[in-house]
């Protein structure tokens, strides 16, 4: 009997569930795409039941799956199955003329809260107390609002520098309120007040969101007798284990484009290039940087909220093949509404009543679906909305393009049947095998990884012992994440920025360490390191290139 040595990777976006099974040679032994459902348990249920079915596939040869999800994102723009939280900042009496959540929609911020305090507390700059932190004061705002809140989040001033005294208003909740969810600032999110506050109010507020999606893939594999090993996808193209994922949930926020640019990275063997993933509602355009998502460098906003914790850099514009056609007063008008998971039903050339860009697609002679002749009718209208589509879909390629000449693009996602041959700018449109189903292989194929942003003050060895203990840091940190030990290098290049203004000198690192799935057969550890040496082969070689 084979070893059991597959990798289940799944993908549940807004419109289908994508899912792909893959063997110790990172081949693809079978892929689904599936319409989702209302549910996200029926999606994922019905995605895994039909690569299962796939002849040659031996379910008990499954020993992990990965899962990227858009659900976060969509429970914040929709205001749905948000908890409701505490929010206290440890920042009084120095930021008192800014309250906690002070730019929130209003509607959003109604949704998220039972109530904020500023309490005296923080960190100074240098690692010193600002404030000492007022105990007594902390007790009381709980005492008020405890009942009411399904988890406390804790944000102090520099808390990067020191996470001291958030992890002392931490063990005050504990004696308070027991066995609450808490989301700390100094694990979520880098410097600036504000933004890093927004992101762990936003992280609180998500955690009954991965609960939903943790019972819902348990609910799918225990449907069809599968028990592997789970991990999820998270916003810089790697993985992390479940119950990382349950504590940090907002790190999930991004994990379906970022899973798509590192399927795209993988099905081509490319490590930079840019890549567009085209789905059934909406476009990404993203850049591939050493086999990863290029990360955003600056604050991302997310249902109107301003953050800083990693992302990958985006531009997403409401594209994709079900996005609905129309004439008005002014011309072709292109969305914003789509179809969705509908796309089967709706459709004109599925016998629908609605003119989307699939139909468009069908119509100009760029995919071969349905019945063409349904479209007919529309054949001028579905011919204007494609070349109009075409612009929206060059304009974003050139905002991404941050040097002159053409450059390689990759086009992944059931609706880059969208995406034209020809693009100004671009050198070659490249279309792997399996391009329909790339997010579910960037999930499949991911490492494991872990990343440390901090301030540093130099003490008696210098510049290097502060690299050398963030480099450590991201090294356990990808291990507690699910990494195995073993495999786990740093695969980020060292990035110091000096501090100036202060007494003692003091650095701002970062540093990120990635490693295979602890649990992997020995082959397969060993084929995922020949991948990311690969990688970085072509990205050395693309580097030297004149």
């Amino acid at each position: 009997m084979p070893a059991p040595d597959c990798r289940l990777g799944i993908d549940v976006g807004g419109t289908n569930t994508d899912a792909v099974i893959m063997d110790t040679a990172d081949r693809v032994i079978a892929k689904a795409k599936v319409p989702c459902t209302p549910d996200i348990t029926g999606g994922i249920t019905a995605a895994i039941d039909t690569v299962l079915k796939v002849p040659g596939v031996e379910p008990h040869r499954i020993t992990h799956v990965m899962l990227g999800t858009t659900h976060a994102t969509n429970a914040v723009l929709e205001r749905r199955k948000l908890r409701r939280v505490a929010v206290i900042r440890l920042g009084g009496p120095a930021t008192h003329s800014i309250r906690p959540m002070f730019e929130w929609p209003k509607d959003l911020a109604a949704a998220v809260s039972v109530g904020a305090e500023i309490v005296d507390g923080g960190i100074e700059f240098d690692g010193r107390d600002l404030s000492p932190l007022d105990t007594d004061a902390l007790a009381r705002f709980l005492g008020r609002v405890g009942g009411s809140a399904h988890g406390v989040v804790i944000t102090s001033v520099f808390a990067p520098v020191a996470a001291r005294q958030e992890l002392q208003a931490a063990e005050i909740v504990k004696r308070e309120l027991g066995d609450v969810h808490i989301s700390l600032s100094h694990e979520i999110g880098s410097l600036g007040l504000l933004e890093r506050e927004n992101a762990t109010i936003l992280n609180g507020a998500l955690a009954g969101v991965a609960n939903d999606v943790a019972d819902a893939v348990r609910h799918a594999l225990a449907t069809h007798h599968l028990r592997p090993t789970t991990f999820f996808a998270q916003n810089d193209g790697t993985l992390m284990g479940l119950d990382h994922v349950l504590r940090y949930p907002v790190l999930t926020i991004g994990s379906g484009p970022a899973n798509s640019v590192r399927g795209a990275a993988f099905l081509t063997n490319t490590a930079d290039s840019l890549v567009v993933d085209v789905g059934g509602t909406s476009t990404d355009v993203g850049v591939l940087v050493n086999g990863f998502p290029r990360e955003s460098s600056r604050g991302v906003e997310i249902g109107g909220v301003r953050t800083n914790f990693r992302m990958p850099d985006l531009v997403t514009i409401a594209l994709g093949g079900g996005t609905e056609v129309s004439r008005n007063h002014s011309g072709v008008k292109i969305g914003p509404h789509s179809v969705g998971y509908l796309l089967q039903r709706d459709a004109l050339v599925f016998g629908g009543k609605v003119p989307t860009l699939t139909d468009g697609a069908v119509a100009t002679g760029r995919a071969s679906l349905g019945d063409p002749r349904l479209a007919s009718g529309h054949r001028a209208l579905l011919a204007e909305a494609v070349a109009q589509a075409d612009v929206m879909l060059s304009d974003a390629i050139d905002r991404m393009k941050t040097a002159k000449g053409d450059r390689a693009l990759i086009a992944v996602g059931g609706g880059s049947i969208l995406v034209p041959d020809r693009i100004p700018g671009v050198s070659e449109v490249i279309r792997p095998e399996h391009f329909d189903a790339a997010n579910a292989v960037g999930a499949a194929i991911a490492s494991v990884s872990g990343q440390v942003d901090r301030i540093f003050h130099l003490g008696p060895g210098g510049r290097q012992a502060a690299l050398d203990e963030a480099c450590e840091e991201a090294r356990e940190r990808a291990v507690a994440a699910g990494a195995d030990p073993r495999t786990v290098d740093i695969v980020e290049q060292r990035e110091e920025i000096p501090l100036a203004y202060l007494t003692n000198p003091a650095i701002r690192v970062r540093a990120k360490a990635a490693g295979a799935l602890g649990g992997l057969a020995e082959h397969q550890i060993e084929a995922n390191l020949s991948q990311q040496a690969r990688l970085a082969g072509t990205a050395d070689q693309a580097a030297e290139s004149p």
